[in-house]
């Protein structure tokens, strides 16, 4: 039986005219090991992909090497970078890592050097994806990723996009934590903007923190895996897997 929050988006699959394209992008790899295992084992009891995005100075060699192992023997698994120390550098105003208060050097210079590390620990594994703390940076930031071979960039779906030439953006749509004026919007309101956001052409990302996730939010993602495993109108997908589709169908 679906549970009571889960049916908005239910209703949904069942009047989409076409298959729903869900993917899932849990932030902050290198926080939290535990948790994130108890994350990925949720997911991988389902077969789901989900991609990680990676604070480059805290993965550790032993996480990378775990990480590694679920990718290649037991799990669609894919990772990518997630800025440099994941730190803010605005004085004033939201945070920000690649804000407008760091000069477009100083960003290349972390992002080059986030890089290394992750292909250090991660090698060809590594996707060319980067997602930034808070999901939040500049033009600049895009114009490094671009000089940087970093083709794809991944925020939420308020930010503005770039529109830079050889750099894709692939924003999630639903925060599994939102909040409106600071203040936590409950499973109901996270059920209901799955719903919304599933009646749009957009694939429908979904943003975790598995840092902040408690063993009853692990359950309640377990509750939407099952749906859309069972649901013949949803089709969950890899972020790269997304976008080969998107390339494809910007080419026909």
């Amino acid at each position: 039986m679906t549970a009571a929050w889960l049916r908005p988006l239910e209703d949904a699959l069942d009047a989409a005219p076409a298959p729903v394209t869900v993917f899932f992008r849990d932030d902050d790899a290198g926080w939290a090991d535990a948790r994130l295992a108890t994350l990925l084992d949720v997911f991988a009891r389902r077969a789901v992909p989900i991609d990680l995005a990676a604070i480059p100075v805290c993965v550790t060699p032993p996480l990378a090497r775990t990480l590694l192992a679920r990718a290649e023997r037991t799990q669609p698994l894919g990772i990518h970078q997630h800025g440099y120390l994941h730190v803010s550098h605005e004085r004033e105003g939201r945070r920000c890592e690649f804000g407008p208060a760091r000069s477009a050097a100083a960003q290349h210079a972390d992002i080059a050097a986030g890089r290394r590390r992750l292909l250090q620990l991660f090698g060809e594994a590594l996707q060319p994806v980067f997602t930034p703390p808070w999901n939040r940076c500049t033009e600049a930031t895009g114009a490094c990723l671009v000089e940087l071979g970093i083709g794809v960039l991944s925020r939420d779906r308020t930010a503005t996009p770039l529109e830079l030439d050889g750099l894709a953006e692939l924003p999630v749509q639903v925060d599994w934590f939102a909040k409106r004026k600071g203040v936590m919007l409950g499973r109901g309101a996270v059920g209901e903007h799955l719903a919304a956001r599933a009646a749009e052409p957009a694939p429908l990302g979904v943003m975790l923190h598995h840092a902040e996730m408690e063993d009853e939010d692990m359950a309640a993602v377990g509750d939407l895996l099952d749906l859309l495993r069972a649901h013949e109108s949803a089709r969950c997908l890899a972020m790269a897997a997304v976008l080969e589709e998107t390339t494809l169908e910007c080419a026909s």
